[in-house]
């Protein structure tokens, strides 16, 4: 991986980390198009440039995160990111394979964006709209939801985890909030345990040009990542996520279609 491709992996996950399109569906698709190989750098790489993304949610929601006085708030994450833990550890030769499977993270863009096309009909009665309104047990159904973006790669973390708070009753503003900050433990947790194993396994990988990659990359997902996250929920607060879909569903027939085409390989 080179600077340039470094940057514009960056970029498409600074933009894409908040929206529920699936950051992880467009970086692994990105890859072949632009020429970076699948090694333990790039798996790490974008693994890490995840967290400095979500990382622009402590900035600007830091009173929030900072606010010690509501320790609900603490607790309320914790509980939510325990069953993705649980899956990540029982599944995780699982979701390596899925990983390397564009095909299935393709069909998984079409599959999710058919949904979105109908969520803002199913849930049009949310009766919560405030953080400090969402209980322990709504905390818990979200990160349930979570679950099902490590089980199929593509769906979205932060779609997934949306339609969880929805289906709680969160409105669309407080369930796209409570994801982005259940994010920040999320890939925290996620990003340790990569910078682990890929120490125990590839130690080479920790070198100076590689490091260097690794804090342009990080900086220019958590600027793009500012931005995206102010359009998010603008946007989604008064226009909802029928255009996601039709998005998803467009972009996962094309990367389908460049498979059978050979010019993707699996």
């Amino acid at each position: 991986m080179n600077l340039i491709q470094a940057i514009i992996i960056a970029i498409i996950e600074g933009i894409t980390e908040f929206l529920p399109i699936s950051s992880t569906a467009h970086m692994k698709f990105a890859n072949p198009l632009i020429g970076v190989q699948s090694t333990a750098f790039s798996d790490l790489y974008e693994i890490v440039i995840q967290l400095a993304a979500i990382l622009s949610v402590v900035v600007l929601y830091y009173r929030q995160f900072f606010d010690f006085k509501k320790i609900g708030f603490y607790i309320k994450l914790v509980i939510a990111l325990i069953p993705a833990i649980i899956a990540g550890v029982l599944l995780k030769k699982h979701i390596d394979a899925l990983l390397d499977n564009i095909l299935f993270i393709a069909v998984v863009m079409i599959a999710g964006g058919l949904i979105l096309l109908f969520i803002d009909k199913l849930f049009t009665k949310p009766r919560i709209h405030a953080q400090d309104e969402v209980t322990n047990k709504n905390a818990f159904i979200i990160g349930c939801y979570q679950v099902l973006s490590i089980l199929f790669p593509g769906l979205s973390r932060s779609a997934a985890t949306i339609i969880g708070g929805l289906a709680v009753k969160l409105d669309r503003r407080t369930a796209a909030e409570f994801s982005f900050f259940l994010a920040v433990p999320t890939m925290l947790a996620a990003s340790v345990k990569s910078c682990w194993d890929v120490h125990k396994t590839n130690p080479e990988v920790f070198v100076k040009d590689n490091m260097s990659l690794l804090a342009i990359g990080s900086l220019v997902a958590f600027g793009v990542s500012l931005l995206a996250i102010r359009f998010f929920i603008t946007y989604l607060q008064r226009h909802g996520f029928r255009l996601f879909g039709y998005y998803r569903i467009l972009a996962g027939t094309v990367i389908i279609f460049l498979v059978w085409k050979g010019i993707i390989h699996q």
